[in-house]
């Protein structure tokens, strides 16, 4: 009687792999989500999670290289179970994938995360778009499948952009939605893939579900085998698409702008007048010129590529600063100062005029329309108002 011999287990099988994004959390560098690669190894105890978004705010030079977009994140293990636990105390959803992995895929996997969890290998150029916490994770799992991720979603069109999600998943903060929106320049409005959209963990979340992979006898697979959730948030997610306030931004330039007219009328006859119109001249001025040379530093000195070619420069604009100097001087006193101050102000809502209407033209299109409605109405009011003054002043 033949004995039927028993295969050996492919060595490999007997590891499983999930991919585990979380959710957004309540600060701002937790709005984009996250992820990270669990790995059951029976072999193993306990489960390993592997995260790619580590940082430390007293690590050294941290704000220096923060401003120089040259900061460094590192990646390490932590046991699987604990690790989910931090985020469900922090009431933030965690969801988790089980991947259809070929066994040679999951050893080389874990071969690779040991590796790269190396002192000397685990730190990395973080990079918001390009290279971060779930673009490494991303690549992790695409380089041990043949590239299979990048393949099938490198062409694949989302109709969005980096400036759509950034707005979005920042509307909950309206200081640095304003912030971002005018800091990134034309880099972020181009329309990105499936691929590039997996720097958001949410995204590659639901794009892995469309990929498949070759087992080793051929047969194509889907790389999500299995899903479940482990906590759902009770917070408020993030909206779909950013909000539209460019209305509100507006009425805010225009009152702005209306009221610097208005002062400046009163200052022909009253001190009131004068004392308003210095306050919303010069105010307007240092904070326009220290934002424009924030803008022109982000493009000219740092590795913020996304903040390059940033047409937001013609409504914050560093001549604004040289406005600042002259008007202090007009107004204490000095008539040429005044005369040149009013010169400066009609050539800065100038160049902020001359920017909103370059939008018309084919290169010149980043989305910046909030920016313009408030900036060129407070631009066009400072040279009304310091004209109108010039009875009184002169």
């Amino acid at each position: 009687m033949l004995v039927a011999q028993r295969r050996a287990p492919e060595p490999g099988s007997e590891l499983r792999v999930y991919l585990m994004t979380m959710g957004p959390g309540a600060e701002v560098w937790e709005r984009f989500g996250h992820n990270a690669i669990w790995i059951d190894d029976p072999t193993a105890e306990p489960d390993t999670a592997y995260n790619y978004g580590l940082f430390d705010f007293r690590q050294e030079n941290f704000l220096l290289r923060f401003a120089r977009g040259e900061m460094w994140y590192w990646m390490a293990g932590f046991p699987a179970e604990a690790y989910v636990q931090t985020y469900v105390e922090d009431n933030r959803s965690v969801y988790l994938q089980e991947l259809n992995l070929p066994p040679a895929a999951r050893l080389e996997l874990r071969r690779f995360l040991r590796w790269n969890e190396r002192p000397a290998n685990r730190f990395y150029h973080y990079d918001y778009y390009n290279d971060n916490c779930s673009t490494r994770v991303r690549d992790a799992i695409n380089r041990v499948i043949g590239g299979a991720i990048r393949q099938q979603t490198l062409r694949m069109p989302t109709g969005n952009t980096y400036r759509f999600h950034t707005q979005r998943l920042t509307s909950n903060d309206p200081a640095i939605y304003t912030a971002l929106l005018t800091a990134l320049g034309q880099g972020v409005d181009r329309p990105i893939s499936a691929w590039q959209e997996m720097f958001l963990p949410l995204a590659m979340r639901d794009h892995v579900r469309k990929v498949k992979v070759t087992l080793a006898d051929g047969t194509k697979v889907p790389l999500v085998k299995e899903e479940r959730t482990l906590f759902e948030s009770t917070a408020t997610p993030p909206p779909g698409a950013p909000p539209s306030w460019i209305q509100w931004y507006l009425v805010a330039g225009i009152a702005a702008g209306l009221l610097v007219v208005v002062l400046g009328g009163l200052a022909r006859r009253s001190g009131f007048g004068r004392i308003g119109l210095g306050t919303l001249v010069l105010s307007w001025s240092l904070v326009a010129g220290i934002a424009g040379l924030v803008l022109a530093g982000l493009w000219g000195l740092t590795d913020h590529r996304m903040a390059y070619r940033n047409e937001n420069l013609m409504q914050l604009n560093p001549l604004s600063l040289i406005l600042l100097g002259v008007a202090l001087k007009g107004f204490r006193g000095s008539v040429p100062a005044r005369r040149l101050a009013r010169t400066l102000a009609i050539w800065v809502a100038g160049i902020s005029l001359l920017g909103a209407l370059l939008q018309a033209l084919p290169r010149f299109d980043q989305v910046n329309g909030e920016v313009i409605a408030l900036a060129l109405p407070l631009h066009l009011g400072v040279a009304l108002g310091l004209r109108r003054s010039r009875r009184g002043t002169t």
